[in-house]
């Protein structure tokens, strides 16, 4: 794999032009309306360009050929060419990294650095994972015999595509994101209509280009929509011939999306929020284990599964503050083009002003700065300083709720139990962290968390052939590994009489 200093991208390589038009029913066309909206650059808070404004007319035309290709076409029973269009598209993916690189970073304002692993190359990689999982899958499996009213049958578990899927996808990794919520819905044998985050629009729209001009993918099968329109987006939730929503983003929207979509009882898979902990026992070495606290701040804090409240021993806890300070101290903010920088600026001037009243908010309830609390000064764009919070109430709300920043809570602990009970009290469980001397003792830990992934000392659990997915309001269902890919299938039982 290249780093970024094999190969080092930069702002100035020429005028960046991203995809505009919308990719509905096989034709890459203008909004109907010729209706665009812009595309902001965080790091400058200056245009970048623009996309197609979907109207509620586009969103109709593509729900309309979605469901005709589906229920008419090839791909449901094909498995071997779906997956052949998929390689496709890695090629063409793979062929257009570097403009999609510059792409990536200036819609979204994610350091360069990030570019090389989840934010484009992991998802690269992962396409021929899911053209594979569609070629080797077992659609239908034998069960053994029973036996019911004195006859003997056999039984098949046969699994079928959904339909037609809705995939809306967040801004802070979209590209990673539009690909693996819509790449294992096509390979699983549906149609597919992704609507993009408004503020990454691109990293969507090139996918849909792609799609038309290197692959044979049939008509309708894949669609790509972008809108900043709240009503035209919602046409994905609420009508009848979509059978399935996957949504990934804030708990509160969320919401809307299952609230959308019940009257139709169509299924709803959601990845949501976090606020996850990492407990540090108290055997645990300092100077190894709270360094990597700050890797949070890594595109400015705006990861769902990121542990944004570290818990420390009351007994270790005096100790601990210095080191947290030097690290979060010692970040590299700034130009995102640099490949030495981890944090970029926030998404939107929304999202830094939403960050910096839940910092004043954790000040007014008791808490105190260890270091950061400011916009910083100088930059052009939405940037926030690292910024730890210590001596937080875990009662309050900087504590219970999901900031999306580059702010770590730092909360003290008398007993294991205590640890254990303020991780698992708020209402998300989609991530966490426990660090101890030894394994066994953090396993032990990281069992009693609710919550759906978990890095025991270090350990890494992310990966395409991974279930992640999250308890409570962190969301509904898994994505990646075959449990990831079953979520685009429903499951058919066959009774056959045994003539044996």
């Amino acid at each position: 794999m290249t780093t970024p200093q094999d190969n080092y991208v930069t702002q100035a390589s020429g005028p960046l032009e991203g995809e505009r038009r919308l990719f509905i029913d096989g034709q890459l066309v203008e909004a109907s309306d010729g209706g665009l909206f812009e595309n902001i650059d965080p790091s400058t808070g200056e245009s970048a360009g623009y996309a197609g404004n979907a109207t509620e007319e586009d969103m109709e035309r593509a729900i309309r050929g979605a469901r005709r290709a589906f229920d008419e076409g090839i791909w449901a029973n094909d498995p071997d060419f779906r997956s052949k269009c998929i390689l496709q598209l890695r090629d063409a993916l793979v062929e257009e990294k570097e403009r999609l690189r510059r792409i990536v970073v200036t819609e979204t304002g994610s350091p360069i650095a990030l570019t090389y692993s989840v934010q484009l190359e992991q998802p690269l990689e992962e396409l021929a994972f899911w053209a594979k999982m569609a070629r080797e899958f077992a659609y239908e499996q034998e069960w053994s015999p029973t036996t019911s009213r004195g006859a003997l049958s056999r039984r098949r578990i046969h699994y079928e595509p959904i339909g037609v899927v809705a995939a809306i996808t967040p801004w802070n990794y979209p590209l990673y994101l539009n690909v693996s919520e819509s790449v294992p819905a096509l390979a699983a044998g549906n149609a597919v209509i992704l609507k993009p985050a408004s503020l990454t629009p691109w990293s969507g729209l090139e996918l849909g280009r792609l799609a038309a001009e290197r692959t044979d993918i049939p008509t309708g099968i894949f669609n790509v929509v972008t809108t900043n329109t709240v009503e035209v987006t919602e046409m994905l939730t609420s009508d009848p011939r979509i059978d399935m929503v996957t949504f990934t983003g804030s708990t509160s929207t969320g919401r809307r999306v299952l609230a959308s979509g019940a009257p139709t009882i169509k299924k709803t898979f959601l990845e949501l929020g976090g606020k996850s902990a990492h407990i540090v026992l108290d055997d645990a070495d300092l100077t190894e284990v709270l360094p990597a606290a700050a890797v949070m701040c890594a595109h400015a804090g705006q990861g769902c599964t990121y542990s944004t409240r570290l818990l420390v021993p009351r007994s270790r806890y005096r100790e601990a503050l210095p080191i947290l300070k030097a690290v979060f101290d010692n970040v590299i903010v700034g130009d995102v083009w640099d490949p030495s920088v981890i944090q970029g600026p926030q998404a939107s001037a929304k999202q830094r002003d939403v960050i910096l009243s839940a910092i004043e908010s954790g000040v007014a309830s008791g808490a105190r700065l260890l270091t950061g609390g400011h916009a910083i000064e100088g930059l052009a764009g939405y940037y926030v300083e690292p910024t730890v919070l210590v001596d937080v109430d875990p009662h309050s709300a900087v504590a219970h709720e999901e900031i999306f920043g580059p702010v770590l809570c730092v909360i003290p602990y008398d007993t294991e139990d205590e640890a254990v009970e303020i991780a698992n009290a708020t209402i998300y469980g989609l991530a966490g962290e426990v660090s101890s001397a030894s394994d066994e003792r953090a396993l032990a830990v990281a069992r009693r968390l609710r919550a759906g992934n978990i890095s025991v000392n270090g350990g890494a659990y992310f990966d395409v052939s991974t279930p992640l997915g999250g308890y409570r309001q962190s969301g509904i269902g898994r994505r990646n590994g075959e449990e990831g890919f079953r979520e685009y299938m429903e499951l058919k039982s066959i009774g056959i009489p045994s003539r044996s």
